[in-house]
């Protein structure tokens, strides 16, 4: 599972080489304010190639099945929420409140598209409708995270959460989405080449060193235990496995083809941390943010590991 995991995508081994560099060499002082610019126009880049890549045929082709799409926004959206909202008062008991808003952080982001797509293609299920879905995600999630955050989370003095946050989110993300779309005829090919990838791996580590950076000038490792990462992974695996449960069950009875129910079981089941680490970075500010995100980093490796598992097991069935 290991080797198939780094040949498919090796963003784990980045985000851990990241994590290890921020631990070592901090980013400090200027070097911090220029590497937090570098990053942010990454993250724009990653999002103009988004939307270059994704074509009008795609789009039509996948926007037809709005049953599909709606309930993947709720389970997105709703049910995740729900269900990190009704563990609260259990895991402040258990973690620290960092941990646990971060714990309630990762349920209200969107979900993944390139992850979710591959997974999808590789089980046989709805590709066109697992783009446009997990894509819908992304640009529902520019208003729908800021909003849950602020009617949801319980946020210290660091936070910034108000009306400056969908500004500063939709200026991040959804502009640069909407860039690529309106000159895909001219950048399509190149953001259907690897450049994506590159892009999007390159992204979320330079995320994840300048987040962990702040977090290690402000001392987080004497902040969490080993006991405590542990328990992250246990939960991890334990919300990815309801969650995977969950959408399978509910959509198949809800009467979706076995091609849609797959599409849905990824990426209803998903949160991505190529959107969760941006608009984090955007929402909350300070040394904290690194408790922060770090169940969502979690997260996403284990549910990459589950889905990489479940999607070949889906493949070779008839």
């Amino acid at each position: 599972m290991l080797a198939r995991l780094r040949n498919h995508d090796p963003l784990i081994f980045l985000i851990l080489s990241a994590v290890i560099l921020a631990t070592l060499f901090p980013a400090r002082g200027w070097f911090a304010d220029a590497f937090s610019v570098a990053t942010n126009i990454a993250i724009a880049l990653l999002f103009f190639l988004y939307g270059a890549r994704l074509s009008t045929a795609e789009a039509l082709d996948g926007l037809r099945n709005i049953r599909l799409h709606t309930t993947i926004l709720a389970f997105t959206f709703l049910v995740y929420p729900l269900i990190g909202l009704a563990l609260q008062p259990v895991l402040t008991h258990l973690v620290p409140d960092d941990l646990a808003r971060g714990i309630l952080f990762l349920t209200l982001v969107p979900s993944t598209v390139q992850s979710s797509v591959a997974f999808t293609s590789i089980a046989r299920g709805n590709v066109a409708g697992a783009i446009v879905a997990a894509s819908a995600s992304s640009l529902v999630g520019v208003v729908a995270t800021p909003l849950l955050v602020m009617l949801l989370l319980s946020t210290g003095s660091a936070a910034r959460i108000d009306a400056s946050v969908f500004l500063d989110v939709a200026l991040l993300l959804l502009a640069p989405f909407l860039v690529g779309q309106l000159t895909r005829q001219w950048f399509g090919t190149l953001a259907r080449s690897k450049a994506t990838k590159i892009v999007d791996r390159g992204s979320i580590t330079m995320v994840v060193y300048s987040a962990f950076s702040a977090g290690v000038v402000d001392g987080i490792w004497s902040t969490v235990s080993f006991g405590q990462v542990l328990f992250l992974i246990v939960f991890s695996l334990a919300l990815v496995a309801a969650m995977l449960w969950l959408t399978r069950v509910i959509s198949a009875r809800l009467g979706f083809s076995r091609a849609d129910v797959i599409a849905i079981e990824f990426c209803g089941s998903k949160k991505s941390l190529a959107t969760g680490l941006p608009m984090a970075t955007v929402i909350f500010g300070g040394g904290a943010l690194g408790l922060l995100i770090l169940p969502l980093m979690v997260y996403h490796q284990v549910q990459l590991m589950v889905c990489s598992w479940l999607a070949a097991r889906y493949s070779q069935q008839p």
